[in-house]
């Protein structure tokens, strides 16, 4: 099963800049060394934005959870990176209540 609208997956600037991407955000600290690796870079947030929503359209949802607000679908799979590897990566995306396109929660 796929997330259901995936084609419409939203990915905010705010969370990827200054949360998986901070390397000084209190939680963010060792996202963002992973994403580094792999050639990812707060001036050119979009990539990994890019990167994420096709990894919620190609990728299988692994688990369903309600979350109170909406299901929330954990998607593993690999991640196309800037310096060609296929890094193995866990994103949650959510889908509120009232919207039909998901949005990321964290990777």
């Amino acid at each position: 099963m796929k997330v259901p609208n995936a084609h419409l997956a939203q990915v905010d600037r705010e969370k990827i800049v200054n949360c998986l991407l901070n390397p000084a955000h209190r939680y963010g600290v060792s996202t963002a060394r992973f994403f580094g690796e792999f050639g990812y870079r707060v001036e050119t947030w979009e990539v990994l934005a890019a990167a994420l929503r096709e990894h919620v359209q190609r990728n299988e949802v692994s688990i369903v959870k309600e979350s109170g607000f909406g299901p929330r679908y954990q998607v593993d799979g690999d991640l196309m990176a800037p310096d060609g590897r296929r890094p193995r990566l866990r994103t949650v995306w959510q889908m509120d209540q009232g919207q039909v396109a998901p949005r990321l929660i964290t990777a």
